[in-house]
């Protein structure tokens, strides 16, 4: 899949393209905080464009405001990554220095993600905003359980396919359809949830899989390197048991 046909996917209006080129710096000075992360916006990033720009009047989803967000327009950003960037930091990074939510498309030779996040003002610093949630990313060319679930997936992100009742909406509509994908990769089926409520239980769902896999892992770290019989029982136990615990996880996305 190429850059081209994820952008093509979402079904933009015309009018809402931009494509312009965005000088490195601008993130250097906005998104990098301290001196590594400047070193890796400058030595990790290739390229920025600005693909896109989706505004009540260009895509006629109002605008929504609230005591801690504003969300005037999301903005869709492509950036071209060099060999060995740290790429979720800088994901991360270019999130926080937009105040914009975004549509992040990242590349690197042969990998292809997208990336999004909710975000907020800053309590303490003016103009300035920060992640409000963590940060969602799904690799789009890695193998997928079925070619169907992989399309049902591209067909999904429609921008016509989304709810549109204000823009953190249809920005919200995008993110359960990467947390879908997601799920996806675990279940072999892409469903979208039907209801906010579905949507919320399949995000906590799919943190409980990832913590669970994070501890399973550490333990089998742990248990390879223990040179006592009864201390390894004990491991592989307790690994069994939070390998019940993913399973019943799984089975709620």
């Amino acid at each position: 899949m190429t850059l081209q046909d994820l952008i093509a996917a979402f079904e933009l209006p015309v009018s809402c393209r931009i494509d312009r080129r965005i000088p490195k710096k601008l993130l250097v000075a906005n998104g990098a905080p301290t001196a590594p992360d400047k070193r890796n916006i400058l030595e990790g990033v290739e390229e920025i464009q600005w693909v896109a720009s989706l505004k009540p009047s260009s895509i006629g989803v109002p605008e929504y405001r609230d005591e801690a967000r504003e969300y005037l327009e999301i903005a869709m950003l492509s950036i071209a990554l060099r060999q060995d960037a740290k790429s979720a930091r800088i994901a991360e990074l270019t999130h926080r220095a937009v105040p914009y939510p975004i549509l992040l498309l990242l590349t690197a030779q042969d990998n292809l993600s997208l990336s999004m996040a909710h975000i907020r003002w800053a309590q303490n610093e003016t103009e300035k905003v920060v992640l409000d949630g963590e940060t969602v990313a799904v690799a789009l060319n890695e193998p997928t359980p079925a070619p169907e679930v992989f399309s049902a997936f591209l067909q999904a992100l429609s921008i016509i396919r989304q709810p549109r009742d204000n823009l953190k909406v249809l920005y919200q509509g995008w993110l359960d359809t990467l947390a879908a994908s997601q799920a996806a990769r675990i279940t072999g089926a892409f469903t979208r949830s039907q209801t906010a409520d579905q949507a919320a239980t399949r995000r906590a769902n799919l943190l409980a899989c990832r913590e669970i896999g994070l501890q399973i892992a550490a333990l089998r770290t742990t248990a390879a390197k223990e040179k006592q019989f009864a201390r390894r029982v004990a491991l592989n136990l307790e690994i069994k048991q939070l390998q019940a615990k993913q399973e019943q996880a799984s089975a709620l996305l």
